[in-house]
């Protein structure tokens, strides 16, 4: 199945399945990105495979790649420009461990007969991830909804004196409830 680009310079697929999405936190960057021209809408979509997706420390989703293991996780499917990637590229700290980015397999959420879409999406950094499922008890949710999301802190209202990755790090490192 083919997605079609309405705008020549949104070619590249970003799957969002967090905080990215309508309705939360950070999807002002794609609002500014979509008036810009940079990023399009294309639909509600939902992985072929299962992963598990999980909260890290604030209530951050982190989807974990690890296919076979979780649920077939839900979200929405944005084309954008490569300056559009280069931003979300900055949000998600791929350049500094947090996430990074690879190929994942999608089908559109209600259509699961149609064809799967080749896209890309933010992944927690191998670097932790097993730890981050450990410390999830291997259990994970479908979709990051205002239910998995309630105590969400943003950005700017998290200590400062330290790096996300070192928040990660603590977090996975800390005895569970």
């Amino acid at each position: 199945m083919g997605v079609e680009f309405e705008n020549s310079n949104c070619t590249n697929l970003v799957f969002t399945y967090g905080t990215l999405k309508r309705g939360f936190a950070n999807h002002v960057l794609l609002q500014d990105l979509m008036r810009t021209g940079d990023a399009e809408f294309k639909g509600t979509y939902r992985t072929m495979e299962r992963y598990p997706l999980v909260c890290g420390p604030y209530r951050v989703p982190f989807l974990l790649n690890m296919a076979g293991l979780g649920l077939r996780v839900t979200g929405e499917l944005y084309a954008v420009s490569a300056r559009g990637l280069d931003r979300l590229d900055e949000l998600e700290g791929t350049s500094r461990g947090h996430y990074e980015r690879t190929p994942i397999h999608l089908t559109p959420a209600g259509e699961e007969e149609l064809l799967a879409c080749a896209a890309q999406a933010y992944y927690a950094h191998k670097s932790y991830e097993e730890e981050m499922w450990k410390k999830n008890r291997r259990k994970g949710f479908g979709v990051y909804s205002e239910k998995e999301a309630k105590g969400y802190v943003k950005r700017k209202d998290r200590p400062q004196n330290l790096s996300f990755l070192d928040h990660i790090m603590i977090f996975i490192s800390s005895p569970s409830d």
